[in-house]
């Protein structure tokens, strides 16, 4: 909750104390959204690489490979769990260090799985 004070027009007192709540789940809901988003990036590129079978069915356009189906089903996924986020922290008061916290921690997760030196030590090769 968020106490301000503003200045009362024609009033010769300075502030009138107007307590105001503005929820801040939305914004988490975009928040974590990006790094699910960033994470899935990562988990798809990987599974992709890993196995001939999903690669094959992350191929949706043969001149670009399976990046043209890791980067569409990952936009998905993004965009299906900031929906999803948005409507259940719609009205809500969420804990922005969690969220940031676990959104950067996805973030990070979503960029080692795309370093391929780190992609080729997780497959043994």
């Amino acid at each position: 909750m968020t106490i301000s004070q503003k200045p009362v027009v024609g009033k010769s007192q300075l502030v009138e104390t107007i307590a105001e709540t503005i929820p801040n789940g939305p914004g988490g809901a975009a928040i974590l959204a990006a790094g699910i988003g960033c994470a899935a990036i990562g988990i798809l590129a990987l599974a992709g690489d890993a196995s001939k079978a999903i690669n094959g069915l992350l191929n949706f356009y043969n001149p670009t490979g399976a990046l043209s189906g890791v980067t569409t089903v990952a936009i998905i996924v993004w965009l299906v769990a900031w929906f999803t986020l948005s409507r259940r922290w719609a009205t809500k008061t969420v804990a922005m260090s969690r969220v940031n916290i676990a959104a950067f921690g996805l973030l990070l997760v979503g960029v080692l799985l795309t370093f391929p030196s780190f992609m080729d030590f997780l497959q043994g090769k």
